[in-house]
């Protein structure tokens, strides 16, 4: 590789996020894979909404303008969205608590913009949990202070937090990301993380990652206004079928919200992908009804696969499970995950290989049975 002098130094040392884990081979993702791998819905949007969204391209928008570069028309209907789905008064979240991004990624990237920069803060995070947090931060030259989980229920280890938190100084813990529930684990938040939570000083931002709140149905708004230092993200990509879409969005108290338009890029989201996120709210009702038969899915895996000796699959509060092998011997339990993982690739199968579990999405019932088949025809 060509030594470009100009490059900062410590970028040499991360390694870029793969789109598809699962598929580490040169070979393409072919239709012929069940591509259980991201925790993306199983559904496609329905064909009349595919036929909106294509009416809306060819009348309504004007490919050589802009798009609405300040997203009115959507924040008002996520923040109606927001109330409605925390059983809250339709005035207790308003335009003025929402931001959009490009994914969720992008709001992540616009938080650390705003609170770490410059060597003001670090960030905490509990490994294992979404990676994005500290390859972000770490892009952005953010130093990543990280603690572990609990090994049976994956509770975040308090003690080591707490003690980071009071001792790292230089520069000290700015931000905390949590997931609810986390990814790649599948377990809420406990009580004792939320008490946590909510003893964190105003100095350090909250972010709480309800990626996967249609599936899991708790979540934390309704205590979001007695926490100005709390925020909580959301995304379109999975319950509402929109991955490609890339539409992400946060709810946090207006003073944060006008501090995230200043760092936001901007026309930061297609016309198109705006245009989507609308025409799924606007039919969320029919798009949520998948939910129930992704959940009962969800109990046949867990069921079945919880009956084989060898493996351990924690609770899940989300689409997707998390599996284990049943072993105090770290490094057969390595080999039996990478030979599964393999063999369920060669097979037509792709999952998510981490280093001490697979994470599995629940896809369609025909996915589910034979993903089923070729773990137990393995074990």
């Amino acid at each position: 590789m060509t030594n470009l002098k100009f490059i900062r130094s410590d970028l040499s040392q991360l390694n870029a996020y793969k789109a598809h884990p699962g598929s580490d081979s040169a070979e393409p993702v072919a239709v012929q894979f069940d591509r259980l791998d991201t925790n993306e819905s199983p559904l496609d949007l329905p064909p009349e909404i595919k036929e909106k969204l294509a009416w809306t391209y060819q009348q309504v928008i004007e490919t050589n303008r802009y798009p609405d570069g300040g997203h009115e028309t959507l924040k008002n209907a996520i923040s109606q969205y927001v109330n409605e789905s925390a059983n809250l008064e339709n005035s207790t979240f308003t335009a003025a608590n929402i931001s959009v991004g490009n994914g969720s990624d992008e709001l992540i990237r616009s938080l650390l913009i705003a609170t770490c920069l410059g060597g003001e803060g670090s960030i905490l995070v509990a490994n294992p949990t979404f990676s994005m947090y500290g390859i972000l931060a770490q892009t952005l030259g953010i130093p990543v202070v990280t603690v572990g989980r609990n090994h049976s229920n994956f509770e975040t280890d308090l003690a080591a937090a707490k003690s980071a938190i009071s001792q790292t100084q230089n520069p000290p813990i700015r931000v905390v990301f949590v997931v609810h529930p986390n990814s790649p684990t599948a377990n809420s938040l406990t009580a004792a993380e939320l008490e946590w939570l909510k003893s964190l000083p105003e100095e350090i931002l909250v972010v709480i990652d309800e990626a996967y709140f249609e599936f899991s149905q708790t979540t934390l708004g309704g205590e979001l206004l007695q926490h100005p230092n709390w925020i909580i993200l959301r995304t379109f990509s999975k319950a509402f079928r929109l991955a490609a879409m890339r539409v992400g969005y946060c709810i946090a108290h207006p003073d944060a919200i006008a501090i995230l338009e200043k760092v936001r890029l901007p026309y930061n989201l297609p016309s198109f992908s705006i245009a989507a996120a609308l025409v799924a709210l606007e039919n969320r009702q029919l798009l949520l009804e998948s939910i129930p038969q992704i959940l009962s899915e969800r109990t046949k895996m867990i069921t079945a696969l919880s009956a084989h000796p060898t493996l351990e699959i924690t609770p899940s509060s989300t689409n997707f499970i998390y599996l284990r092998i049943k072993t105090d011997d770290s490094k057969l339990s390595t080999t039996v995950l990478t030979n599964l993982n393999q063999k369920l690739r060669n097979q037509g199968t792709l999952i998510r290989l981490l280093p001490n579990g697979l994470r599995i999405t629940i896809g369609t019932p025909a996915e589910n049975t034979r993903t089923l088949e070729r773990i137990q025809a393995f074990l």
